[in-house]
């Protein structure tokens, strides 16, 4: 590149016909209407050229059409000149010369002075016969380039002096502040037509403030929604006057917010049309600018939501209601989901010793009745779907089914899941809930180990036997209810009455239509039918084809004791499934304790809590004492963690050093 003569060669009378030029070209550009702008950059082009002997001025533009191509939007050039082409990829056909675009320079050079990595450059430029050029980024404020300005000779060398590169630099920025000004006021127009068209369909009025004056301009819409005369002034000062007073602070904020911010305004507050006629508005505008930056006017429109307004006070009139049933129905959903995951191991009776159809026909018995039923009996013997059994065959089957684990639940949290809370009636209690009773209403709650209750507990669930009434936690109000109480328990409670753990008179308010069920050693009858219940079930399940179970596997599982009942057994079944590998279930020995002695050995004579401890102890030690999580014992178990953790404590059991 060759470098810029400092001072203008120009013969004198060029020089001063430019700076004439110049002063033509400041002035002329500071009121000029946007329609004009077009033509009076082409003719300063052709005066510029005229004035340095110049044979062609293009000024390219980003094409609106396509993003990556530019297109020449005023262009002056001698008679013979090149044609102006169509839209033009500059960086393929220019390319070193857009590089240097972007970054911001400004380029004075001919077309042999280019660098050997000019190539592409070079080429298209003899093809356009441009011997010679100013090259000037078009940009204002810092802003992306969005155009281009060159200043040409064809098929002759020019030298360029400094002075006259920074004549025509000065030029190019009041080209490029026009054509920016134009193409604010052409979008502006644009957009408040569309505004004007969406507001006119919406009822909506349209305004415009003028920063400078502080003076609204209205449609007769806006005006009508505002109360204000068609031909009066409204001043900043009017407009703060329609404002509630207690709105005016956001309103004021958020006009100012959204000039310093550039972003849009979106406002709901209150307005007085007249006296006593208050009404709710929206308003939402965008500002603009003037060239230095400063505010100029904000363009906007208002509606009127009085209406929408008045719906939603409405609403939360009725709010408190709304979400008290939501929720009621949303734990009432949640706790037949969890009654459903209680039942999924039983989803049929099985059993046909003379024992178990007993259980079932004291179900049945008792099923029509309203009588309070004591499910007794150990851990697994099915006590739940039992219960489950009663409630189906009960004429209160359309209504809830609530099933409360007594022993899962906290004693700090007992009261509020069974009876319920109010907001705030203890810490951490931030919303109101309702009971289990008050969602079993008209219907039946299940009370699993109700053994395990505290006596302070035990005292509040006489009441609602007793009366049906019980208080939410933290409210003196009185709720009744009318619910069928199915209460079940793993421990002797008479024994517990006896001691003094128990309430006597508790016992016999649940004692009403007692139903004891057999452990499974008593009914080994059903074994071999539990058992290829529980094999095809999950065979579907795992998608394995198990079809048969061999007699010495029956005889294996008859001959074991099974202190953990039919819950036990299914389990063993289940992993039994998992390991079997062909068509014939496979009982692994290693999957259970090793068989109890025989009804004369002496080892039979444990009690219920001795052979629980033990059948625990040889879980954990099957899971490597994990007590939760996939594999862990309470898995095994089928009980929660918690109750575990507490049945452990209760039975004395700790993890071996």
């Amino acid at each position: 590149m060759s470098k810029l003569p400092e001072e203008d060669s120009s013969p004198p009378e060029h020089k001063a016909a430019f700076e004439e030029l110049l002063l033509d070209v400041s002035t002329r550009f500071i009121n000029l209407p946007t329609e004009s702008v077009d033509d009076a950059i082409e003719d300063i082009q052709r005066r510029i050229c005229e004035s340095l002997d110049l044979d062609l001025s293009a000024l390219w533009q980003w094409a609106d059409r396509d993003a990556h191509m530019m297109t020449i939007t005023h262009l002056y050039t001698i008679p013979g000149g090149p044609v102006a082409p169509d839209d033009i990829d500059a960086s393929r056909s220019f390319p070193w010369v857009l590089n240097r675009m972007l970054a911001g320079e400004t380029l004075a050079f001919s077309t042999d002075d280019l660098p050997d990595d000019a190539d592409v450059d070079r080429q298209s430029r003899r093809f356009f016969g441009v011997e010679s050029s100013v090259d000037i980024p078009l940009q204002v404020g810092g802003q992306p380039m969005f155009g281009i300005i060159t200043f040409d000779t064809l098929n002759r060398l020019r030298e360029w002096s400094d002075a006259e590169v920074k004549r025509l630099k000065l030029v190019a920025d009041i080209f490029a502040n026009a054509l920016v000004r134009k193409r604010a006021e052409e979008d502006l127009v644009r957009s408040r037509a569309r505004l004007s068209l969406a507001a006119e369909s919406a009822g909506a009025g349209i305004w415009e403030l003028d920063c400078t004056t502080d003076v609204f301009w209205a449609t007769d819409q806006a005006r009508e929604l505002f109360g204000y005369q068609r031909d009066e002034s409204i001043s900043m000062d009017r407009f703060k006057r329609s404002v509630h007073p207690d709105d005016w602070g956001r309103v004021e904020q958020a006009i100012t917010t959204a000039f310093e911010k550039n972003s849009r305004l979106n406002l709901e507050y209150r307005i007085f049309r007249a006296p006593g006629d208050l009404k709710w508005v929206v308003s939402k505008g965008m500002p603009h600018y003037h060239d230095d930056g400063s505010p100029a006017k904000m363009l906007g429109v208002s509606l009127d939501v009085s209406e929408r307004k008045q719906l939603e006070e409405q609403l939360r009139e009725h709010l408190g209601e709304i979400e008290q049933l939501k929720r009621q129905i949303e734990q009432e959903n949640y706790y037949l989901r969890e009654d459903l995951k209680a039942v999924q191991g039983f989803a049929h009776i099985v059993g046909t010793s003379k024992k178990f159809k007993s259980v079932l026909i004291s179900a049945k018995q008792v099923a029509a009745t309203p009588a309070t039923v004591l499910l007794t009996g150990e851990t697994g013997t099915g006590k739940g779907i039992i219960a489950n059994t009663i409630y189906q065959l009960s004429g209160r089957n359309t209504r809830p089914f609530v099933t409360v684990n007594c022993a899962a639940l906290p004693d700090n949290l007992v009261e509020s899941e069974l009876f319920g809370r109010e907001k705030g009636a203890f810490t951490g209690a931030d919303q109101t809930q309702i009971g289990r009773f008050e969602i079993a209403d008209k219907g039946t709650i299940f009370l699993d180990e109700v053994g395990e209750m505290s006596l302070e507990m035990q005292v509040k669930l006489l009441r609602v036997l007793q009366e049906g009434e019980f208080e939410r936690l933290g409210s003196a109000r009185t709720v009744s209810v009318d619910v069928r109480v199915i209460a079940a328990t793993s421990r002797n409670l008479q024994d517990d009455v006896k001691i003094g753990r128990f309430r006597e008179d508790l016992f016999y308010r649940l004692n009403v239509y007692p139903v004891e069920l057999p452990p499974l050693r008593e009914r080994k009858d059903d074994i071999p039918l539990l058992a290829q219940y529980f094999t095809e079930k999950y065979s579907h399940k795992i998608g394995k084809e198990i079809d048969r179970i061999s007699k010495h596997a029956l005889d294996f599982l008859v001959a074991y004791n099974w202190p953990g009942n039919i819950r036990e057994l299914e389990h063993l079944i289940e992993r039994s499934v998992i390991v079997s590998p062909g068509p014939s279930l496979v009982i692994n020995e290693q999957f259970l304790p090793g068989l109890f002695p025989g009804d004369g050995d002496e080892g039979v004579v444990k009690n219920l809590a001795a052979n629980e401890r033990d059948h625990i102890r040889r879980v954990l030690a099957m899971t490597d004492w994990k007590i939760e999580g996939p594999g862990g014992a309470a898995i095994m178990l089928d009980i929660h963690p918690s109750t575990l953790r507490f049945r452990l404590k209760k039975l004395g059991i700790k993890r071996p050093s």
